[in-house]
């Protein structure tokens, strides 16, 4: 019997660059090569399928088409079968020899670069067969095409700069990959640590996918399917399979398109805020698959980070399985998936707040945060994003809410601002002074309750060509100067109280928009209110933002009248009680920083009346 020849050949330069770099670097992400021959043979399987619908004659035609895996902790080595298209021997020479595929060189070149950091870029770039020689000792791959007359063949390396490849016998179809693991690789041995690779990767490999017997692979790939053949149940259980949660989600977004990439994107809203319960900030949970296989189960690129409490699977045949993390940094084609599917999702919120009213108001409820850090953070999205506000206002009872373009369509013709205001509570904002004017004129205002509200309305700045205004700035509209001249008496009373509180205020005027209350505090500064100097303040505890305020007075108001009479008999009482009328006015505004100074003066004014 004639002895079987053996070839030996070199492996191209850049593989034996590329060898050098994985056998003697320090790795940190070497699971990666069981999701590249996992896909590797998902490929082959492909190829063979397609094959079966053109040509009758196939080799071992009967074999299903499956990939299966197995461990052996005593041989120390993982196995990988697939019965799909096989090679030739022409075919080893150029996968198993060469890197062929565009950008090799560039990717090569990387790594020498990175030195010991090597290891991350071949997690995130991904080296198709050539990863298993980060674990490898050695590496042997048994072969047979699918034609009838193809060659058993056997190829073999060490990754020490050649190979080997000869003939076998025996071999079914497809191609069987042996690792043989080194020592510091053995617990890719164990069966328990492939199986959660595999499940972490490659659950959703259009084959079935077989662990040491046991099928891996059970939950579908529901995304790729049309929407309209799945089912409730099946939509929750795959949420709950990918979210491991066991809530049901509030929302569901499903789609495929075309252009301007090709997509396939199943994304969840759950049922509940995890960062309003105090659980921490959430991270990117949208997993980024090519073809069914994780490139990334949470790629802080892939959406906008306001849109983090999403969950859910985005499917683009168009991205490389072996992008890297740090490209995708700067892919145009993860910028493309980014804007489009963003621009969707807003869409079908805008969408889902028509039909059913209710609904949104309860997804706002918890999740309304998110939105208006999309409005003061994404300025691509904001024109859309703006229309997804909600709010309460003076026109509607506590609970229901208005967007911008509710409050458009209730406005008077002659109004050309839009105006909101900053309570703590709704009981707060209904019961302020600044309310008074708006009432009396019935002009809606809407009401916020956050300090990102109003940052979202300084943001914004106008809707629809209205400004967006404070009610307590000093110029609202016909609200801004007093309708009748001030007589002489409460033009003294007004330069009085300026003297008495001195730098504090910046004016003190008559007012024409105080209609229950003795006087108010209104933001004198155009440029910025004053629950935004609060904001800047917590920001930055020692900058110097300016609290200066205009106080308004009424004229007509009972208090106001005992205290032109207290000033004519007593000027220094009247100067305590000015200057708690003030603090009063500053109190009911929100403006008040620290409030300790008002009880002590209150006793000190109860005690000196006590003695008139």
């Amino acid at each position: 019997m004639t002895e079987q020849k053996t070839e030996k050949h070199e492996f191209q330069t850049e593989v034996r660059r590329l060898m050098d770099i994985v056998i003697n670097s320090l790795y940190t992400d070497r699971e990666i090569f069981i999701r590249e021959l996992v896909s590797n043979a998902s490929d082959a399987l492909e190829k063979l399928r397609y094959i079966q619908l053109m040509e009758k004659e196939i080799y071992d035609e009967s074999l299903p088409l499956e990939i299966e895996i197995s461990t052996s902790g005593e041989d120390n080595t993982i196995t990988f079968t697939d019965y799909g298209i096989g090679m030739s021997r022409k075919e080893l020479l150029e996968n198993l020899g060469t890197i062929a595929r565009s950008g090799s060189r560039s990717f090569v070149e990387a790594l020498e670069k990175s030195s010991t950091e090597g290891g991350d870029l071949i997690g995130q770039f991904g080296v198709g067969f050539y990863s298993s020689f980060m674990v490898a000792d050695s590496v042997e791959v048994f072969t047979r095409g699918y034609r009838k007359n193809s060659e058993h063949l056997v190829w073999q390396s060490c990754g020490d700069g050649t190979f080997e490849i000869k003939k076998g016998k025996g071999h079914r179809r497809g191609t069987k990959v042996i690792v043989s693991l080194r020592e510091d690789a053995k617990q890719f041995s164990d069966p328990d640590v492939v199986r959660d690779i595999l499940k972490k990767y490659s659950a959703f490999v259009p084959f079935p996918l077989k662990l040491n017997g046991e099928q891996i692979n059970t939950t579908e790939a529901i995304w790729l399917r049309n929407k309209n053949d799945i089912t409730d149940q099946e939509y929750g259980g795959f949420y709950r399979f990918q979210t491991n949660s066991f809530d049901e989600p509030r929302y569901r977004f499903h789609f495929f398109s075309e252009a301007p990439i090709d997509m396939n994107v199943l994304l969840f809203v759950p049922e509940d805020n995890m960062e309003r319960l105090g659980f921490g900030r959430m991270e990117p949970a949208v997993g980024l698959y090519s073809r069914r296989v994780l490139i990334d189960e949470s790629p802080k690129n892939l959406l906008p980070d306001w849109m983090r409490f999403l969950k859910g699977v985005v499917d683009s045949a168009d991205i490389p399985l072996n992008i890297s993390r740090e490209t995708m940094q700067d892919s145009s084609l993860v910028k493309k998936l980014n804007s489009a599917i963003t621009k969707r999702f807003i869409k079908f919120l805008e969408q889902s707040s028509i039909e059913d009213p209710k609904s949104y108001g309860d997804f706002y409820g918890k999740f309304g945060f998110f939105i208006k850090e999309g409005v003061a953070s994404d300025f691509e999205h904001r024109e859309q994003l703006q229309e997804l506000l909600r709010f309460e206002s003076s026109r509607k009872e506590e609970g229901d809410l208005v967007s911008f373009k509710d409050y458009l369509s209730g406005m008077g013709e002659d109004q050309e601002e839009i105006y909101y205001l900053l309570s703590s509570a709704r009981d707060a904002v209904e019961n302020s002074p600044h309310m008074e004017f708006f009432r009396k004129e019935n002009i809606e205002v809407i009401f916020i309750y956050e300090p990102i509200d109003e940052f979202v309305m300084s943001t914004l700045s106008e809707y629809n060509k209205k400004k967006i205004v404070s009610a307590d700035s000093v110029d609202i509209g016909a609200a801004g100067e007093p309708s009748d001249v001030p007589s002489e008496e409460e033009k003294s009373l007004c330069g009085w109280m300026k003297e008495v509180l001195g730098e504090r205020v910046g004016d003190v005027r008559v007012s024409s928009r105080l209609v229950d209350s003795p006087v108010a505090a209104f933001n004198s500064d155009s440029a910025m209110t004053q629950g935004m100097k609060r904001i800047m303040r917590n920001i930055n505890s020692g900058a110097e933002v300016s609290s200066i305020v205009r106080l308004e007075i009424n004229s007509g108001h009972a208090l106001i009248k005992n205290l032109i009479s207290i000033r004519e008999k007593d000027e220094e009482l009247a100067g305590i009680i000015a200057e708690q009328l003030f603090d009063n006015a500053l109190l009911a505004a929100g403006y008040m920083e620290n409030p300790a100074s008002i009880v002590g003066r209150i006793n000190s004014i109860l005690e000196r009346l006590g003695s008139v």
